[in-house]
């Protein structure tokens, strides 16, 4: 049976989450959608999000330039020129980065973001975008380590951090033989409190199998407490990848 090899990369330290996060999260997860992803639409055509070391935002495009978002602050950076602005609202984002305010800006989301308003206040802890920062550390390096290819047919797709969901993730696995999913870390949603990780396969999975425990969509999903109480987080978010790639190739 093929399984999905083990990783060396480290990974950020878990932490329990400050008071607001899932306040927080969300007013990042706008910014992400109606400001930073759609910059980077407008000048490329592409538009999925990256972990930048520092927080999310762009790969670099164009001349140098990379859009991204540090603790509670919008930078823009284009070769040794350095420039931030406060998260404040959207509209004010959208000017920083000299786009139009749009709340249709691509219209080929499967589930867009619902927008919460150019002029709404977006609040920002610092502590919260610090926490969510350690997440998505944790999670580029335990996705990185889980996508990589058991076979030749398992056509394995770059990590992006996808604006509609917030989330990071690729995707492995034949589609014609049924193995393909999206293996991925969401920083939590409408159905999910905290952060988890998930494999989500693209056909219906046989759900007697108790890996395939995720009651909001067909698929698996291993939830923040649970790494937290682990003494190898890691190993454990590994182990679950490799679970759901041997099922699936099974």
């Amino acid at each position: 049976m093929t399984t999905a090899p083990t990783t060396t990369l480290p990974a950020a330290a878990l932490q329990p989450l400050p008071s607001g996060f899932a306040k927080g999260r969300q007013s990042l997860h706008q910014i992400a959608f109606f400001a930073i992803a759609p910059k980077r639409y407008q000048e490329t055509g592409r538009l999925g999000l990256r972990y930048t070391g520092t927080g999310f935002g762009t790969p670099v495009f164009g001349l140098g330039e990379q859009i991204r978002v540090e603790d509670n602050r919008i930078v823009r950076q284009r070769g040794d020129d350095v420039r931030s602005a406060p998260v404040t609202t959207l509209r004010e984002a959208c000017n920083f980065l000299e786009i139009p305010y749009r709340e249709e800006w691509f219209d080929r989301f499967h589930d867009p973001l619902s927008p919460v308003g150019a002029d709404i206040a977006l609040d920002v802890d610092p502590a919260v975008a610090r926490a969510l920062r350690a997440w998505q550390e944790f999670a580029r390096a335990v996705l990185e380590g889980a996508r990589q290819p058991g076979g030749l047919d398992d056509d394995v797709t770059e990590l992006q951090l996808w604006p509609e969901h917030f989330d990071q993730a690729f995707e492995m696995g034949s589609e014609g033989l049924g193995r393909r999913a999206s293996y991925g870390a969401s920083p939590g949603d409408d159905h999910h409190e905290e952060p988890y990780l998930y494999v989500a396969p693209w056909l219906r999975t046989e759900r007697s199998d108790p890996f395939w425990n995720d009651p909001s969509f067909a698929g698996a999903s291993l939830p923040y407490g649970e790494l937290l109480r682990s003494d190898r987080p890691e190993e454990l978010a590994l182990d679950f990848f490799s679970r759901g790639f041997s099922l699936l190739a099974g």
